[in-house]
């Protein structure tokens, strides 16, 4: 059975849920103008091994639509918190995108917490013209609103086999897209155009696995294997066919990979491979 319900966190309501009670802790976190719902596929097949608990980041879902600036250590604090209010004295943690960001985040500023760290699509080492488009899309995203964001971002996070496939789905993520405070949005999206980490991620100690699309533009496997030269011991994994959502496109395959490294002994250095 599933746990949900709220955390004021220093006048912040997080919306979280807990699946899986049971096992070992894993905390998992979304990206920018995403929800916890997102990791439904994810958390359904591992919740028999983990007790995963998924929450919308401030601004986002059912949590409170914070005004104003957002830096990335108010996430790791309403992380840490969460992880707290639940018992989690250490626990695994795995980050989407901006989440991933925040996991490389909390991983450098509180290692002692984490056991495991899975970087899903997230980025590191940007380049200057790849912080140009960013920056370019932060400015177009405020010049706009979320939906006209979600319109031009489609076909970068999901593949056109997928999207014709998957009406339903393309219609629920317009929808929930569409429900996004523009400011929030906004302000989430500054932290994932201005965070980067790639120059100090040698200091990540924790076993750490590293995951992207194949055909992922923003978090390309340039990226991911920056990370992983970085990350001492660290395993990489690049999923082929796939873009950006891969939480979305391919649930199962990243279940399958998560948890094959989570559940093993150690955390060797190497390459999963799929294909």
């Amino acid at each position: 059975m599933a746990r949900s319900g709220q955390l004021d966190v220093k006048g912040v309501l997080l919306n979280w849920r807990l699946e899986g009670e049971g096992g070992v802790p894993l905390v998992c976190i979304h990206g920018v103008g995403s929800y916890l719902e997102a990791w439904n596929g994810v958390a359904e097949r591992l919740k028999d091994c983990f007790a995963v608990l998924t929450f919308d980041l401030r601004g986002h879902g059912r949590s409170s639509r914070v005004k104003g600036r957002y830096e990335i250590d108010d996430f790791v604090g309403e992380t840490l918190a969460l992880a707290d209010h639940l018992g989690f004295s250490t626990f695994n943690l795995a980050g989407f995108s901006l989440g991933g960001l925040i996991a490389q985040r909390l991983a450098l500023t509180h290692a002692e917490r984490l056991r495991k760290l899975v970087l899903l699509s997230t980025v590191a080492g940007r380049t200057p013209e790849e912080r140009h488009a960013v920056r370019g899309r932060l400015a177009a995203l405020m010049a706009s609103d979320a939906s006209a964001h979600h319109a031009a971002s489609l076909s970068r996070w999901l593949t056109e086999d997928f999207q014709d496939a998957n009406p339903g789905i393309i219609a629920e993520l317009r929808r929930r897209d569409a429900e996004n405070d523009r400011d929030c949005y906004a302000a989430a999206y500054r932290v994932l155009a201005e965070t980067d980490y790639g120059g100090i991620l040698d200091r990540i100690l924790c076993p750490t696995l590293i995951v992207t699309g194949e055909n992922d533009q923003g978090s390309s496997p340039r990226m991911a294997r920056l990370m992983h030269e970085q990350v001492q011991g660290s395993e990489l994994a690049i999923l082929p066919g796939l873009r950006h959502s891969i939480l979305i496109e391919a649930p199962a395959l990243v279940a399958e990979t998560m948890a094959g490294f989570l559940l093993s002994a150690g955390g060797g250095r190497g390459a999963v491979a799929h294909g």
